[in-house]
């Protein structure tokens, strides 16, 4: 299961049924997670060991046009190298924030991944989806 979070959701309504629609993030940042979030946010983000959001320049290029209802990922997402066990990976989110803010959508990670130390996770061109849902 892929989708937008609830901030997201009404940030869409809003642009298309005449309200003012906030302006879109310049950049976006995939979280990783052990437990997959919902539309209202909660999951369990990784922590420790190195861990940060991967920045994502929020154009065209990383992002191309949706099809379907879905939008992927138009480039390769890599995350810093572990310096501790993260656990098994099994969900991402972007987020308009580097640290917190506002969930704009998620999505299961196709096959679970362990990230042990010393290893780095990285996500091909399309493999993080995100539904219209």
């Amino acid at each position: 299961m892929a989708d937008l979070g609830d901030y997201y959701r009404n940030f869409v309504l809003d642009a298309v049924f005449g309200g003012s629609p906030p302006t879109p993030p310049a950049n976006v940042y995939c979280a990783l997670f052990t437990v997959t979030p919902d539309h209202t946010g909660g999951g369990t983000e990784v922590s420790g060991g190195s861990y940060a959001r991967a920045a994502i320049t929020n154009d065209t290029a990383h992002f191309p046009a949706a099809s379907g209802g879905s939008q992927a990922n138009g480039e390769v997402i890599t995350f810093p190298a572990a310096t501790a066990d993260w656990g098994v990976v099994v969900a991402f989110a972007y987020f308009d924030d580097p640290t917190a803010g506002n969930l704009i959508g998620f999505g299961a990670i196709g096959t679970p991944a362990d990230v042990p130390s010393g290893s780095v996770a990285q996500f091909a061109i399309g493999a993080l989806v995100v539904n219209a849902a």
